[in-house]
């Protein structure tokens, strides 16, 4: 004989099932990857308006600059990982290397990126009018990290892992 599930039963076992394999509020080192990446761009804002004493919203969702936002969102991941399973397992393993790739790519070949970048908007600009060239678009040149952001945003995502962790 076959059993019968009422409309009742469905409920109840679908509230059963959602309440404990919620992965929004129980996952805490993406909620800190999250949360870290956001408070990176906020704070661009801030730096923007410190560096250049003028607000510029498109910092919110921009690349490059002070903290870099890629470094705090892998150091806050990997360090949530750690905190939450230990540094022994592979999931911390797995994100300590894609964070160290992460930074690097950051402040090493972004950075040159944007530096050749900014050196041939500027080849661009003295081109004489007629050239074919001279009316190209410039090209994005804030695209890497020196450094001391990288360095920043790596310390903000593990400050937010740390109060995310401490928190839950």
């Amino acid at each position: 004989m076959e059993e019968v599930m009422t409309v009742g039963d469905a409920l109840a076992r679908f509230r059963s099932i959602s309440s404990t394999s919620s992965i929004i509020p129980s996952n805490v080192p993406l909620l800190s990857a999250f949360f870290a990446f956001a408070l990176a761009q906020f704070l661009k804002l801030f730096t923007t308006w410190y560096k250049e004493k003028r607000w510029d919203s498109r910092r919110l969702v921009a690349s490059g600059g002070m903290p870099s936002s890629h470094s705090a969102t892998v150091t806050a991941l990997a360090a949530a990982i750690g905190l939450q399973e230990g540094l022994g397992g592979s999931a911390f393993a797995i994100a300590l290397v894609l964070a160290c790739v992460v930074m690097y790519d950051a402040s090493g070949v972004r950075l040159h990126a944007g530096r050749q970048a900014e050196l041939l908007n500027q080849i661009v600009c003295e081109l004489p009018p007629e050239h074919p060239v001279s009316s190209v678009r410039p090209l994005r040149d804030s695209l890497g990290h020196t450094p001391l952001q990288v360095l920043a945003g790596s310390i903000l995502g593990c400050i937010v892992a740390f109060l995310m962790r401490t928190s839950s």
